[in-house]
């Protein structure tokens, strides 16, 4: 089969096409033939040797497809199934071997691409809103990158709890979809000064809470943009890591609560990841949470996804088609 594999940290250039064989399932695992691999910033960070992983590795921790073989323990999930998943790697292929315990069902009503497009992506803007910073009616959040793959979708979660979104975006096009999914407020911060612009849309008061996956450009002035005890949420890094930093200046700017979270501990169980998973899935068919699929590439073009996504030339989801 045809793989993306990564033999040594590296650019885009380090994501190789491979031909290697067939993954047969261990015990507990489940063959899947991969229909649609979704492409995530996190898969940067692994290709670039940020986050580590034994050496050759097939990228990609994001897929939808069917299951075609069964390990001799598996009871819950059988071949011929639709099933989606996010966490474990070797996405970037024609075929995965993956624990049957991470595989979760795909309702009717959600096709192959829009449920790869939706399980890691999906499941992060979830457990943002809902259980690292349980947003309310009447609060505000500030989220970067709006328009990204999670940026859209957190969007209008938010929106959907009743919060007061502002949004951040660099492109006048970007601001456009990030009004559609429910930010009441954009600001581009290419023109303005996004925490003096913050400030006067709260009337100095601050928002409840800061969604970064930006990271190294953001994060100082985030902090000066939170009411006292709101919480900093730093998801991911994608203009580089955030140095480190005094704690004390978390007293010195009222309090605040800084964390940083990662899927895998909100889906420890798989009681917890059927249940994000369900309402992840669930919005999608029932029409209240719409996906922008607007990139696809062929498994080969894995190298290009990788440059647009890091050249910010994208919006919404970016996926992989073997």
């Amino acid at each position: 089969m045809k793989a993306i594999q990564i033999q040594q940290p590296g650019g885009a250039e380090a994501l190789q096409v491979v031909d290697i064989p067939v993954p047969k399932p261990k015990l507990n695992e489940a063959v899947v033939k991969i229909a649609a691999a979704g492409v995530n910033f996190i898969d940067v960070y692994l290709r670039e040797g940020r986050y580590k992983a034994p050496l050759p590795f097939v990228n990609g921790q994001e897929a939808s497809g069917v299951v075609s073989e069964i390990g001799a323990d598996v009871k819950i999930v059988k071949p011929g199934d639709r099933v989606a998943y996010a966490g474990p790697l070797g996405a970037y292929a024609e075929y995965a071997a993956v624990p049957a315990e991470r595989l979760v069902p795909i309702p009717n009503g959600v096709s192959d691409r829009d449920a790869a497009a939706a399980m890691l992506q999906g499941m992060t803007a979830h457990y943002l809103a809902y259980d690292t910073f349980p947003l309310k009616s009447g609060q505000t959040a500030l989220v970067h990158a709006a328009a990204g793959g999670v940026g859209l979708l957190l969007v209008q979660m938010a929106h959907n709890l009743g919060a007061r979104v502002i949004g951040t975006v660099s492109t006048e096009e970007k601001a456009k979809l990030a009004r559609e999914a429910g930010a009441d407020e954009v600001i581009l911060y290419t023109k303005t000064d996004f925490e003096a612009e913050t400030k006067r849309l709260t009337g100095g008061r601050g928002v409840d809470v800061v969604y970064d996956s930006v990271g190294k450009t953001t994060f100082d002035k985030g902090l000066n943009v939170l009411r006292p005890r709101g919480m900093m949420v730093l998801y991911g890094g994608s203009s580089g890591a955030v140095p480190p930093f005094d704690l004390i200046q978390l007293s010195a700017k009222g309090s605040l609560f800084v964390t940083r979270p990662k899927l895998g501990d909100y889906i420890i169980t798989r009681e917890e990841l059927l249940a994000r998973a369900e309402a992840v899935l669930g919005m999608i068919a029932a029409g209240k949470l719409k996906l922008r699929v607007e990139h696809i590439y062929n498994l080969e073009d894995a190298q290009q996804a990788h440059r647009d996504l890091e050249g910010r030339k994208t919006t919404g989801k970016l996926l992989l088609i073997p």
